[in-house]
């Protein structure tokens, strides 16, 4: 059965360097179920073959918020890089799942691209693309889906502002994307609210937040 949907695939970041390896495959493996918890997909992230690990959705944007997520849940520890492919996927198998298609093609072919812009020093904090199958075209429902230049341009900003958070605002934006009050998240990291709208403002949390709602809605 061939439909029309949205790959992602994943891997970490200089994984080799961030300690044990065993504690490192935890913590991947509770940010996978923790985002799979938070932001349904039609094919739940799972771990493939070493730090990488693939899901499907049936939309764009909660697979692009699931990207942010996962980062947040593994960061500072580690960091995650993610590529992201709108086409047709063919099922080959169900027992074990088998897929296929150009959607899992052009994931893999985002996810090199950030391997290879990331080198560049002007652009180190990219950590997500986007690209779309040729067969997206003639999904008539929504003719090929957004733009990719667009949608990368909106990744491009969205990881380099996050590039430059702290830990400390990490916590924060991670309870603003969960809908926590400003007032709910200095009484959980134990500081005082206005400490914590200093980090919002100081570090364009609200932007972050604000884009992630936008993205969110893209089909």
């Amino acid at each position: 059965m061939t439909q029309m949907k949205v790959a992602l695939i994943g891997d970490l970041v200089a994984s080799r360097e961030a300690g044990e390896r065993a504690k490192v495959h935890a913590r991947l493996a509770a940010a996978l179920d923790r985002v799979n918890t938070d932001v349904p997909a039609a094919v739940p992230l799972r771990v493939t073959v070493g730090d990488e690990y693939q899901g499907v959705y049936d939309h764009l944007g909660p697979a692009l918020q699931a990207t942010l997520r996962l980062r947040l849940a593994l960061l500072p520890h580690v960091d995650a890089r993610h590529g992201v492919g709108r086409g047709s996927i063919t099922v080959l198998s169900e027992q074990p799942r088998v897929e296929d298609g150009p959607a899992w093609w052009s994931a893999r072919q985002a996810i090199e691209s950030v391997e290879t812009e990331e080198r560049r020093a002007a652009l180190r904090g990219l950590r997500t693309a986007y690209a779309a199958a040729e067969d997206t075209r003639q999904d008539t429902g929504d003719a090929g889906g957004p733009d990719p230049a667009a949608v990368n341009a909106a990744l491009t900003l969205r990881d380099q502002l996050l590039h430059g958070v702290g830990p400390e605002s990490l916590s924060v934006l991670a309870g603003m994307l969960a809908g926590m009050t400003q007032k709910d998240i200095a009484a959980e990291l134990g500081v005082t609210a206005s400490a914590v709208s200093q980090r919002v403002r100081r570090d364009g949390l609200g932007a972050l937040v604000r884009a992630d709602e936008l993205l969110g809605g893209l089909r």
